[in-house]
């Protein structure tokens, strides 16, 4: 049975009501944490006008890491494709011997 929890996050000192299945409250939780400690890390490193900006950075920043992971995924499993098909080929040789 899928338990639905009603919570409130944080983000930019706004407060979102959700509902989210049980098992997503914690992952919630953590990412408006995140959010929140990058929002703050950009306002005093950046001169930033408005919340919209650096809401817009953090959207951007989050949205890179996850494509950069999928490259390093995608490029993680092109090697280790190359590799077995070598280890492939040294056996194939040493069966045929």
């Amino acid at each position: 049975m899928d338990e639905k929890l009603k919570i409130k996050i944080s983000i930019a000192d706004r407060v979102y009501p959700l509902t989210v299945d049980f098992a997503q409250e914690e992952g919630m939780r953590s990412a408006s944490k995140k959010i929140d400690l990058m929002i703050k890390q950009f306002e005093e490193n950046y001169a930033v006008r408005d919340k919209q900006d650096v809401l817009a950075m953090c959207a951007l920043q989050f949205a890179s890491q996850l494509e950069q992971k999928k490259i390093d995924t995608s490029s993680d499993g092109e090697a280790a494709i190359e590799r077995l098909t070598k280890i492939n080929e040294l056996l194939t040789l040493y069966i045929d011997k």
